[in-house]
């Protein structure tokens, strides 16, 4: 395959030109972090480490980044999609918490990633009985507005019957009232790809499919680690001053590499998802209480839609996770509060996924604990990063790198830029308003060639922005890559070529459950697997 090492950025959506980059095949990568010496080395593609990454590079040092898997493969492609404030937060008084969030949400989706996210208005059903009273609700998501400087409009109540007629599969009987609120949503596996693609941009070596197998010490200091390529077994090292462990719920399982005796640092939480085909259109979400913490989600996403999610300890191999019939009832059982049993159809549901949420260690229900990011030092100076929110990525890594700095000894601080210097809002490749994405692909559509589809050009809009040209014009020089992947997806097999040559694909999981949305519709047939493997083979 070839990684992207360097670093011209991105089109603009009113020319249409086409990024350049330097190609470097696995090998070379692999001999090019076998024989540098970087200042950062990060262990582990979730989009912890990519952040950290992402910003260590923009401050100057020399960076690496590895993943056993592929990028954004675990948890951080298993989440409710939401770049969210945590309305459930105020209920604990943490004012100051959602704020932030809220800051950290509207740069993302306004400024940063624009073209990765989109606004999405969310009903929060009262029914009689319910754990909340209209009262309360209402002025809650005013207040939740208010922490928001009222950018997604003004939290307030709705009626029933307008509320029904935006979401039909609403169950309106006992429905006293609905509350309304703002918020965004994300497909979070492009937005990981996105930052991993900026990250190269700054000058980050990277590479997935890359196993740990073993720590490199020098006079007891963790100073590197020595690995093995999945792809073909080639086994090699990488020599860096700082190693830091971002392997999310395998956090635990590093520092034991540096400390046999290591004491567990953290607890796992695990959300189940189900996606189903939609019955009617959905204007809207549903954020349903179902007790005085927990909400259960229904979220119209990717043309589907996304029910959601449990929260219970997880003790087992974080490799196990999956989702179980016990999940799926009950994700079922808590939709059916507010939605309609013919939307609830088992046989609807395309997909089901489960991720772990990283949890400081400790007593307590999971369900009520904070989403924290925890930093700690280990016995060989190995820094470990796990927990946190993907609303917040960009808070923890810049919170990584003044961490870094601080250190003791100031190892790194001289040679690398003040994280108060950096841009606080540096966009995403890509960026670009995707309405003018998808007008352009269907004016031209990378001509000369069959005019593009109206689903395929928003579909490239909204997961590439103005990049979506570089696919089109693919697709123009080879009308085999302007054909659906699968008819009743929007999906080209340019992306697919695109993934492999520029987006690290290895696997066809790789391409059809992360960088396309094939899996999750339910449409990663035999056939489209193979014919995928066979265009990741021809390299």
């Amino acid at each position: 395959m070839t990684t992207l090492q360097s670093v011209p950025s991105g089109t603009h959506p009113a020319s249409g030109s086409v990024s350049s980059f330097k190609a470097a095949s696995r090998a070379e990568t692999r001999e090019q972090l076998s024989t540098a010496t970087y200042d950062l080395l990060v262990i582990g593609g979730g989009i912890l480490g990519i952040s950290t990454a992402w910003h260590a590079a923009q401050s100057g040092l020399r960076v690496a980044l590895v993943d056993a898997g592929d990028f954004a493969g675990a948890t951080s492609s298993a989440s409710s999609k939401l770049l969210h404030g945590g309305l459930r937060y105020l209920q604990t008084g943490a004012v100051k918490l959602v704020a932030e969030n809220h800051f950290e949400r509207r740069a993302v989706s306004r400024q940063v990633a624009p073209h990765l996210a989109n606004p999405l208005t969310f009903y929060l059903p009262v029914y009689k009985g319910g754990p909340h009273g209209a009262a309360k609700l209402g002025a809650g998501v005013f207040a939740y507005s208010a922490l928001s400087a009222f950018g997604d409009g003004v939290g307030h109540l709705l009626s029933p019957a307008k509320a029904a007629a935006d979401v039909p599969e609403l169950r309106t009987d006992n429905l006293k009232a609905v509350a309304v609120y703002g918020d965004d949503q994300m497909n979070d596996a492009r937005m990981a790809l996105m930052t991993v693609r900026a990250a190269v941009e700054s000058g980050a070596t990277v590479l997935n499919h890359a196993e740990v197998t073993g720590l490199r010490f020098t006079r007891g200091r963790v100073t590197g680690a020595e690995l093995k390529d999945r792809t073909d077994g080639t086994e090699f090292g990488v020599d860096a001053r700082l190693v830091l462990n971002a392997t999310g719920p395998w956090v635990d399982h590093l520092r034991r590499m540096e400390d046999a005796g290591a004491a567990p640092s953290i607890r796992l939480s695990k959300g189940a998802h189900l996606v189903l085909k939609r019955t009617s259109p959905w204007k809207a979400a549903l954020a349903t209480p179902i007790d005085k913490y927990r909400i259960t989600f229904a979220l119209p996403w990717e043309d589907m839609l996304l029910l959601g999610t449990t929260d219970e300890e997880f003790e087992g191999d974080p490799a196990d996770v999956a989702v179980t019939e016990k999940d799926t009832a009950q994700i079922l059982d808590e939709a059916a509060f507010s939605i309609r049993d013919q939307q609830l159809s088992r046989d609807l549901i395309t997909y089901s996924f489960a991720g772990l949420r990283v949890l400081p260690g400790g007593p307590g229900d999971t369900s009520k604990a904070k989403r924290e990011t925890v930093v700690t030092e280990g016995r060989g100076g190995m820094l470990s990063v796990a927990g946190g929110k993907w609303t917040t990525f960009r808070h923890i890594g810049r919170t990584v790198m003044n961490k870094l700095a601080a250190l003791p000894g100031r190892p790194l601080s001289e040679d690398m830029e003040p994280i108060a210097r950096l841009p606080r809002k540096l966009p995403l490749p890509g960026i670009a308003n995707p309405n003018a994405v998808a007008h352009r692909l269907l004016v031209d559509g990378g001509t000369p060639g069959p005019r593009m589809a109206a689903d395929t050009a928003r579909h490239l809009a909204t997961h590439y922005g103005s990049l979506a040209f570089d696919i089109a014009r693919r697709a123009s020089e080879d009308p085999a890559l302007a054909e659906r992947v699968h008819p009743d997806a929007p999906e080209i097999w340019a992306q697919v070529a695109y993934a492999r040559d520029h987006e690290w694909a290895e696997t066809a999981d790789d391409v059809l459950r992360r960088r396309t949305t094939l899996t999750i519709r339910g449409l990663a047939t035999d056939t489209v697997r193979a014919r995928v493997e066979d265009v990741l083979g021809d390299r």
